[in-house]
């Protein structure tokens, strides 16, 4: 017997039942985004590698990027992230649109790198944007609509974190220091791992980048200033705003939250579990230069994007995951025998056509055999259209968890059927 083929590493198979959760995870997005005026949108899973090399960094285009020439020649990625593409269009009907955007979506993205923990090649991923606006309370807006998601989803404040820093502030922290804009991308690199390695390994790391003992000492220090962020009109602004909402709790000043991309122009953010046993939850900020650098207008823009998996595997480790129906169907129409195929097919449609999710078996086997399918894909009734049903001019429907039969006069179907399933819900 041959072997069965595995899937790409860094992939995921969904089953219904995962696929469940991640459809559970999509509809509190919606739900969520929505609130706050967001309109869905969707760009391109394939997109010119030049696209992403305007503004993405280096690491993402050359080390991240599955990237693949057509056959004119020209070098095509599989998007690894979503930002450049809002960006190009933006870009494209700039003078149609009407700003202040709002626009989030939620699909697919992928990652050349190495699997582990929280991270594959291939994920879902959620994108979240504002965009014509340049305050800091515009900024607070999306913190907040990311704790608010955070709530709802069932994480509480002291086992979720978002972090939130200004790269304004720390340019003029690292400047003061005599940190030049040059040798500035590695030492955002040195302050984004604070957290991430041992102290005497940070300090080498430090040493290895070009900084004097002076300059490593001082920037522990701002490292360790929780109170840092009142240095800055706009973090000032931004907490004051967050502070109005009752998810509050959920959002705290951090110095060493920096992030990686090379197009943050302001405020960022992170989200975290408190416990340390994942990587970050998802992350955002101010990206003001975006729109020009693929060749729009200027104009400001703030968002954030975050990943289903982390999220899944943190709801899981908690013990939060959904219970969520999974049932293909509410009702099963039994094939009696191969003389009544076509009535149970008709009475089949007429379900359908008052909205409910129906389901056939396939031939007439033994009813039982049909009631016990039923049952264990989850759905709750089964009806069976027999001679004696004809007969009488009704149908009779089994309630497959309490083993209750219902004689349901034809005239009152499919009326009955939705009462039932009703009652089922409420239950």
């Amino acid at each position: 017997m041959n072997d069965v083929i595995q899937a790409v590493k860094g992939t995921r198979d969904y089953y219904p039942e995962e696929m469940a959760v991640r459809r559970w995870l999509y509809d509190n997005i919606r739900q969520v985004s929505e609130s706050f005026g967001y309109q869905e949108w969707e760009g391109p899973f394939l997109e010119k590698i030049e696209l992403y090399a305007a503004k993405s960094g280096e690491e993402i285009v050359e080390k991240q990027s599955y990237v693949f020439e057509d056959r004119s020649g020209e070098r095509i990625a599989l998007r690894p992230e979503l930002t450049p593409t809002l960006a190009r269009l933006v870009a494209k009907r700039q003078p149609q649109l009407v700003f202040p955007l709002r626009w989030w979506s939620f699909g697919p993205f992928w990652r050349y790198e190495r699997p582990q923990k929280g991270r594959g090649r291939e994920f879902f991923q959620w994108n979240i944007d504002l965009i014509g606006d340049h305050s800091p309370e515009g900024d607070a807006e999306l913190a907040v609509i990311a704790a608010t998601f955070l709530q709802k989803i069932g994480f509480k404040s002291d086992e979720v974190n978002i972090l939130v820093n200004n790269r304004k502030l720390m340019e003029q922290k690292t400047e003061a220091l005599g940190i030049d804009a040059e040798m500035r991308p590695a030492v955002y690199k040195l302050i984004d791992r604070r957290d991430k390695l041992k102290t005497a390994d940070w300090e080498n790391y430090a040493e290895e980048i070009g900084l004097s003992s002076t300059q490593i000492d001082s920037l522990m220090d701002i490292l360790e200033n929780d109170q840092l962020w009142q240095e800055s009109d706009e973090l000032r602004r931004f907490f004051k705003t967050v502070e109005i909402f009752q998810i509050k709790d959920y959002i705290n000043f951090a110095p060493h939250i920096i992030r990686g991309l090379d197009y943050y122009t302001g405020t960022v953010f992170e989200a975290w579990d408190t416990a340390g046993d994942f990587r970050s939850l998802f992350g955002g900020g101010r990206y003001d230069n975006l729109v020009d650098d693929v060749g729009g207008k200027p104009v400001p823009a703030v968002g954030f994007a975050a990943g289903n998996l982390v999220i899944t595997l943190l709801l899981e480790k908690l013990g939060r995951l959904p219970t969520v129906g999974n049932s293909p169907a509410q009702v099963l129409v039994t094939i009696f025998d191969s003389e009544h195929i076509l009535p149970s097919l008709l009475l089949a449609d007429e379900l359908r056509q008052s909205g409910m999710k129906i389901a056939t078996y396939p031939n007439p086997v033994k009813l039982a055999k049909q009631f016990k399918y039923a049952d264990r894909i989850g759905t709750p009734l089964a009806i069976v259209l027999g001679p004696d049903e004809l007969a009488s001019n009704q149908v009779t429907v089994k309630d497959l968890r309490s083993g209750d039969q219902h004689n349901i006069p034809r005239d009152q179907f499919p009326k009955a059927i939705l009462d039932l399933l009703e009652g089922d819900s409420a239950s």
